[in-house]
């Protein structure tokens, strides 16, 4: 009886003191934005100075499951917010174990559909689940209460209907995408998910027309480093101090020598997930720095 009270007792202290580390851990009242490592693919996790809890794009796989147990505390269950930049499976397909192992509270993504089985199943799991799905479009706002704001700067209303006038977007081509803006203090960063140039430049257009510039920190290189991404124009206006590749292995040529030496030449610090595994930019609103 008394071995077995030692042993109850040993393990109440442990839990304790597993709880007090997690809650220091994952409470330090900063912002966390982790690039995780899924490969050839997208997921960003944000975590708020008081515990919200958001992601962006879910990647290929499960990949993207290990990345939010790694940077939530175990009896935090719950996403306040997903937002899916497109509807492309290198996005997407994580986002179903997501569904069945979180409470996801909103749903946020671009008025596009893919006429892919994978991405009607997607779809069909969120409406089952009734949860709140809103169609984003540039000038679209999320404010936390502590002081994080996301704003969709990408795209207007007018630019899906001219790329994409079906309303539906293909697999190798249509590359709207949600481009979306976080801004907390000083530090901001742009998360452009697989937008291609021309998208970027009618994201400054549309900051301008609001009377705002992009006061970059963290760029996320669209499209894992695609040469259309980018130009030497945009990233002068731009003017990250840090840019990120998501990529992984993949037979497309990402990210192509050209978005690389874009980069190099701009005298860019540049993190691929490919080589540096999962980036993690941590900001206490002043000053930040990458993991």
């Amino acid at each position: 009886m008394k071995k077995a009270f030692l042993i109850g007792g040993a393990l109440l202290f442990l839990l304790g003191c597993i709880l007090i580390y997690q809650n220091i851990t994952y409470n330090d009242k900063k912002l966390h934005v982790v690039f995780c490592d899924v490969g050839q693919g997208d997921a960003i996790f944000i975590r708020t100075p008081t515990g919200s809890d958001i992601l962006v794009d879910g990647g290929p796989d499960d990949s993207s499951l290990d990345c939010l147990g790694k940077h939530m505390p175990f009896w935090d269950r719950t996403l306040e917010l997903v937002i899916l930049t497109h509807p492309h499976a290198d996005h997407f397909n994580g986002l179903f174990k997501i569904f069945r192992s979180y409470t996801v509270l909103s749903f946020a993504t671009e008025d596009l559909e893919n006429k892919t089985l994978g991405f009607g199943e997607l779809m069909k799991m969120i409406k089952n689940q009734a949860i709140p799905t809103r169609f984003v479009f540039a000038g679209d706002k999320f404010k936390l209460k502590d002081g994080v704001m996301l704003e969709v700067v990408g795209p207007t209303k007018e630019f899906l209907s001219q790329t994409s006038p079906g309303g539906t977007i293909g697999e190798s081509k249509e590359f709207g995408s949600v481009e979306t803006y976080i801004k907390f203090g000083n530090f901001s960063a742009l998360l452009t998910g697989d937008s291609q140039a021309e998208e970027l430049k009618e994201a400054l257009r549309f900051t301008q027309s609001q009377s705002k510039v992009f006061n970059l920190s963290v760029l996320q290189v669209p499209h894992h480093g695609s040469r259309s991404g980018l130009t030497q124009e945009i990233l002068e206006s731009l003017a990250p101090k840090l840019a990120v590749i998501s990529v992984g292995k993949n037979s497309y040529g990402h990210p192509t020598q050209f978005i690389l030496d874009l980069l190099k030449s701009a005298n860019i610090k540049t993190l691929r997930t490919d080589q540096n595994e999962e980036v993690e930019i941590v900001s206490d609103g002043i000053v930040w720095q990458a993991r």
